[in-house]
């Protein structure tokens, strides 16, 4: 038996002139918390999409948990549950009767769908309000409700597509000690897409950041941290010409990785900062350039993401072919 819950091979979606996802190759190990980080438009969401059987690849293969997911579609449904980034309960049911029907299409037995009607509903803490029109629940509820409806046919893999958009920092605290407790305690796969880089941080084993539809970077947060192979120095300069002027000098120094501008705001990786920003300063003050502020830090996941996309992983990133290829996706499948 395959220690694989996913792989994927060359796996491609186009749609028109689009190509959403490029020829992409992944393997998630089964138990694993794996998350996708990418901005609206880069592929994530499609990628969910032929995985779990909902969107049919233009070429390429992929199998979940041992099956194919066009010959075996049927196994593939059967072995995942899915947590959407839209709500797709009915608010017009209760809590009980959403999970119920679920339970009915899944061909699950009444004693059987009662009893793990009950488990899911304890598990997200939701027992007390199983009777109530979900029309009366929070965003909080309802996302910890549709986290319990995918679960009830008990799934090998989990797919969770932005399942804390929207929703206050208090209550995504919450979802996320749920999905940390499925994944430690039960051991469900987890394919998790975020915008969010300190959910990605604090939840996944590994990550795949995914641009223009091809994954760009794979591995653990700390090893794509790492991989940057320095310290983070931010200069902020008065003028944009003093910092076009600041990167000149700069970028030909030894101790400097890498350099790149955003308006007035100078990032440059260095190694051992401490010692470099001297440096720095020297080479700009014999230049007779103004340095406003210098800040130093540790890399995170967001100079991971800038440093292999060159952009900010927020959908206000978005431009020209981007915006197209995010309202195909969103609106065309």
């Amino acid at each position: 038996m395959t220690e694989s819950a996913i792989e994927t091979h060359d796996l491609t979606r186009k749609f028109d002139e689009i190509t959403a996802v490029d020829s992409v190759n992944l393997t998630v190990r089964k138990g694993e918390l794996f998350g996708l980080l990418g901005p609206n438009g880069a592929g994530k969401t499609t990628l969910i999409g032929m995985v779990s059987t909902m969107l049919r690849p233009t070429s390429g293969s992929a199998n979940v948990w041992g099956h194919d997911i066009i010959a075996d579609s049927t196994k593939v449904r059967q072995s995942i549950g899915v947590v959407f980034q839209s709500s797709t309960l009915d608010d017009k049911l209760t809590g009980r009767e959403n999970l119920d029907l679920h339970g009915r299409l899944y061909g699950m037995s009444k004693d059987l769908r009662n009893q793990k009607i009950q488990e899911v509903l304890e598990l997200v803490e939701l027992a007390d309000r199983a009777d109530e029109i979900v029309k009366k629940y929070s965003g909080g509820m309802m996302r910890r409700l549709e986290i319990a409806r995918g679960l009830m046919h008990r799934p090998n893999v989990l797919f969770l597509d932005e399942p804390t958009l929207g929703l206050d920092p208090q209550t995504r605290n919450h979802i996320w000690e749920y999905i940390k407790r499925l994944n430690q305690e039960d051991r469900i796969t987890m394919v998790l897409t975020t915008h969010y880089m300190e959910e990605a941080d604090t939840l996944c084993e590994r990550i795949g950041i995914i641009d223009r539809g091809s994954i760009v970077a794979l591995g653990t947060p700390t090893e794509l941290k790492l991989k940057l192979g320095g310290d983070i120095i931010t200069l902020t300069t008065a003028t944009e010409e003093n910092a076009i002027k600041v990167i000149e000098y700069c970028k030909n120094l030894k101790v400097v990785k890498d350099i790149s501008r955003s308006g007035l705001i100078i990032r440059i990786t260095a190694v051992e900062g401490e010692r470099a920003i001297p440096e720095i300063l020297n080479a700009t003050t014999a230049g007779k350039m103004n340095i406003d502020s210098v800040s130093l830090r540790k890399p995170t996941l967001d100079d991971v993401f800038l440093y292999h996309t060159g952009r900010a992983i927020r959908e206000s990133s978005l431009d020209g072919i981007d915006r197209i290829r995010y309202k195909i996706q969103t609106h065309r499948r």
